[in-house]
């Protein structure tokens, strides 16, 4: 079947690649629930993370504060800093998706980076509507389920830092954020705060890093207020604000 607004892609195709994300970023479930259980949290606590917080980040953030002997405020103030992206993203899904404003509520669940990555990759406000709901219900349910299985079955895991599982997150995370970096402003935020985050690691208590990388952002758009009322916009300008 075709997309009926004209133009899109069939609706099989984009729910095969709705599909394949879901799955893909739900199975890592399991070493955010093996990650969790190993840093301290109870099963309870742990399946309550994924089915309240649902944003993988945010949750191995969280997680990774508390099993380097963070301070639970801080490690939560770092996830919280994490999360906000998601009301950005919001901004921007509503309009796309169009949803009754009964719906709203429920979907705000699932606006997360790997909903909003397939969403903005589509045509057509149905495909838009499909991909956001097939990505969201199939990684909904796998990331729970594999959460529950990974905090069952991290006792006989063992040492979760020998296995490196607490990387998974991260390295989902970043392979999706790649490819959203269209210009050079959005290069630079996320090159500063990498900078910020892995240098401030050895010196700050665990979770700081992540509160003071999240400050990149305000200081490039600053310094680029500078630049630009020194000198004025150029083309160049025109190009770096353009992007999704």
């Amino acid at each position: 079947m075709r997309s009926e607004d004209g133009g899109g892609k069939p609706d099989a195709a984009v729910v095969r690649d709705a599909l394949g994300v879901g799955v893909a970023v739900g199975l890592s479930g399991f070493a955010f629930g093996v990650t969790s259980a190993g840093s301290g949290l109870t099963l309870l606590q742990t399946c309550a993370l994924s089915l309240l917080v649902f944003t993988g980040a945010s949750q191995f953030a969280l997680v990774g504060a508390l099993a380097g002997g963070g301070n639970p405020f801080t490690a939560a103030a770092g996830a919280f800093f994490l999360g906000v992206r998601n009301a950005f993203y919001g901004l921007r899904l509503s309009q796309l998706l169009a949803f009754p404003r009964a719906v709203r509520p429920f979907a705000a669940q699932w606006v997360i980076d790997e909903t909003t990555a397939v969403a903005l990759a589509q045509p057509t406000r149905r495909s838009v509507r499909i991909g956001f709901t097939v990505t969201g219900l199939t990684l909904y349910v796998l990331w729970n389920l594999t959460t529950l299985l990974g905090a069952l079955g991290a006792d006989a895991i063992g040492d979760t830092d020998a296995w490196g599982l607490d990387a998974a997150g991260p390295a989902v995370f970043l392979a999706l954020l790649a490819p959203m970096l269209k210009t050079t402003m959005e290069r630079v935020v996320a090159g500063l705060a990498v900078v910020l985050g892995l240098g401030l690691l050895p010196v700050l208590p665990a979770g700081v890093p992540v509160l003071v990388a999240a400050l990149a952002a305000p200081a490039v758009l600053w310094a680029e207020g500078r630049r630009r009322a020194r000198t004025g916009p150029t083309e160049d300008d025109d190009t770096v604000g353009e992007g999704r």
